[in-house]
């Protein structure tokens, strides 16, 4: 069983920045592309962020490009989302999912494998 674990979120003041990471149990880290996902209250769930199996690749959401850096380290079974610039629309519980492929993640609606429990960012304007 594959279990992955969110850690980071907290209350952040609008501008500042945010480092999330998603820890992986088991042996599958390095044969799944992993993403970022997040929901705001009353919104669904909506794709921030992915990256391929070694890295090679990456995909982010328009309203994250320039602002949010994903990025894995195989050897450690973790993945890492540094969030800059970070606004009130941020605001959501951002969650943490794994997929064969960098398009299953980018997909509508995603094919994911797992999928972590959640951490809370909040930006206060």
């Amino acid at each position: 069983q594959v279990q992955l674990v969110e850690s980071g979120g907290a209350l952040v003041q609008a501008g500042g920045s945010l480092r999330l990471s998603c820890a992986a149990s088991g042996s599958i880290f390095s044969s799944n592309a992993m993403g970022w996902f997040r929901q705001a209250p009353g919104k669904e769930r909506e794709f921030v962020a992915a990256i391929s199996r070694y890295g090679r690749s990456t995909s982010y959401a328009d309203s994250v490009k320039g602002r949010f850096t994903i990025s894995r380290n195989n050897a450690r079974n973790t993945m890492d989302l540094q969030m800059n610039s970070l606004t009130s629309d941020d605001t959501a519980v951002y969650y943490c999912a794994a997929a064969g492929w960098i398009t299953s993640l980018t997909a509508t609606p995603p094919r994911t494998n797992y999928w972590g429990q959640g951490t809370q960012v909040t930006v206060s304007s």
